[in-house]
């Protein structure tokens, strides 16, 4: 235990003090400043920092705990954010850009009108306030009270040492969100992204170590031939996903979360230029593409080693890390953890705080306020809402096992309208913000009614996809009557004065991007290595031949 929590102590210290070190010069005196980082950010920064702002404990833990008692078919939730990304990168973020846009419901406001934009901003505050925030600090909190067995080191009950650790992290995360602005998250969650996949990447490793007796290659040997039915991606209808929901809801929630939230666009928005915001949004999606290698491997490996009947599932992942990591690298591990839970964290801390004073404080009080004024609320705000979300993370406590499904249950009475308005907003431009409203207040009454109140046994993604199209054609019907007075016209002059211009290499890379996703697909399915028959050798080979084929049409059509 000692040892666990020097070397913890040791790695986050670090982290902090070259967060501090690489920040400390930084101006934030300005609005520029605080919430967009002074517009300044690197494609590696806005990469690392989207993806950890992403991975936290609730994945880490939820996602491998699906995995532990199903199959491969959960990640759907995580990769099916590749096309988003993509689409974001070519598509909205020279949009986003060049209208100089500080959070995205100024696009609402821009396409519809204000009271569109202030329900929307609304919304986004109660999907981080009561969803994404608690649950990353009640999954942090899990895994902390697992690996330094905080109950019996302390004398605790399992709710005490829950409460204790969810108010530690709230406290320490809230200071870099609250004194660090956006530039100082974004610089701690390139460490931590750095230190979050040797520790995640060490899991796996001492895991088919321990498996194979000593063996990595052993080790290798047993899941290859054991169980491999585990290994499909490719869900059946009593699956956590089955494959047709990876095309209706799952893949409607990724575009939400991927190319119209705050906390995940806002690093985006804060590129030097646009070539580095589509760098940053590239390397986030390849990085996603290799995530299955520590949100669904480890849950595989835990089925192996710990056996089939841990309760609740949620406790597989932190009780692996227990048996197979050695102490003194459990402590690098937790510290790892720690930045993930701390950057979800403060990042939609410091986005929740960027939402209220430039969409919502503008319509509550009409007060002119200077840089420093807004900045010193921003700062109060970030607080008050820092104490909500740790009084509400230990109360999910209560809820059901598979906190990850859960929390996405919830997150449709939000994000499913947002992505219906944007949908809307982009490809339309007469639909009126009454309209919107509409549609908005009707989604709420029926995703309630459907999932909550007479519990409809269908899988819930379907419903989130039915609704999308729902909110979608009653905007487009009501919008026969009810219009804008005049055609929306998109913005044409650069009002964020940074260079528009292309990544000349986007193109390519979206396309080896797409072709990485389907052939992990391939390979994790009966076809690949789900099967004892599979032909996982020729599917790469076809892989292979087909990125060179791209790179060739790509290079042809440029020259």
């Amino acid at each position: 235990m000692f040892l666990t929590i020097i070397s913890f102590l040791i790695v986050t210290a670090a982290v902090g003090l070259i967060s501090w070190y690489k920040t400390k010069d930084d101006d934030l005196s300005s609005s520029k400043g605080y919430f967009l980082a002074g517009r300044g950010l690197s494609g590696v920064v806005i990469g690392c920092s989207m993806v950890l702002t992403s991975l936290s404990t609730e994945q880490l833990i939820g996602v491998n705990a699906n995995s532990y008692v199903s199959n491969f078919s959960i990640i759907a939730w995580t990769v099916i954010a590749v096309p988003p990304l993509c689409f974001l990168a070519l598509y909205l973020l020279p949009k986003y850009i060049r209208n100089g846009y500080t959070t995205i419901p100024e696009f609402f406001e821009a396409r519809f009108d204000r009271p569109t934009r202030l329900i929307m901003s609304a919304l986004f505050l109660v999907f981080y306030l009561f969803i994404v925030i608690p649950t990353a600090l009640y999954t942090g909190a899990i895994a902390f009270n697992k690996i330094f067995n905080l109950e019996t080191y302390f004398g605790l009950s399992y709710a005490q040492s829950i409460v204790y650790t969810v108010t530690a992290i709230g406290i320490i995360g809230a200071i870099y969100a609250i004194f660090g602005g956006l530039k100082a998250v974004a610089v701690s969650d390139t460490w931590n992204a750095l230190i979050l996949v040797i520790g995640a990447l060490l899991v796996p490793i001492f895991a088919l170590i321990h498996l194979g007796n000593g063996s990595f290659f052993d080790g290798l040997d047993v899941i290859a031939t054991t169980h491999v039915e585990k290994f499909n991606a490719i869900g059946g209808a009593t699956d956590a996903v089955p494959w047709q929901a990876m095309f209706t809801g799952i893949l409607i929630v990724n575009f939400f979360y991927w190319t119209t939230n705050q906390a995940i666009v806002q690093r985006a928005l804060g590129a030097k230029d646009l070539k580095s915001g589509q760098k940053g949004i590239l390397i986030a999606a390849l990085f996603i593409l290799v995530l299955p290698v520590i949100l669904n491997l480890p849950g595989l490996l835990g089925f192996h080693i710990l056996g089939p009947d841990i309760k609740p599932i949620d406790a597989s992942y932190p009780e692996l890390v227990n048996k197979v990591l050695p102490t003194v690298l459990q402590g690098f591990f937790v510290a790892a953890l720690f930045g993930a839970v701390l950057s979800t964290f403060n990042s939609f801390l410091n986005s929740a705080a960027t939402i209220y004073c430039k969409d919502l404080l503008p319509s509550i009080s009409k007060k002119e306020r200077t840089d420093a004024e807004l900045i010193l609320l921003a700062k109060k705000v970030s607080t008050l809402f820092a104490i909500i979300t740790i009084i509400i993370g230990p109360l999910l406590m209560y809820g059901t096992d598979g906190i990850f499904l859960l929390t996405k249950r919830f997150a449709g009475f939000v994000n499913i309208p947002i992505v219906a308005l944007f949908a809307v907003g982009l490809f339309n431009k007469t639909v009126s913000g009454t309209a919107a409203r509409i549609a908005l207040g009707l989604h709420v009454i029926l995703y309630f009614s459907i999932v909550w109140v007479f519990d409809v046994k269908v899988n819930f993604v379907y419903v989130m996809a039915a609704l999308f199209v729902f909110d979608v054609l009653v905007m487009l019907g009501l919008g026969q009557f009810l219009k804008r007075a005049t055609p929306y016209e998109d913005n044409t002059v650069n009002h964020a004065n940074v260079d528009l211009t292309n990544w000349e290499y986007a193109p390519l890379t979206v396309a080896s991007l797409l072709l990485g996703l389907i052939a992990l697909y391939a390979i994790l399915s009966p076809i690949g290595i789900a099967s004892p028959d599979g032909q996982p050798l020729t599917i790469l080979a076809v892989y292979a031949v087909l990125q060179v084929l791209a790179v060739i049409f790509l290079i042809k059509k440029r020259i």
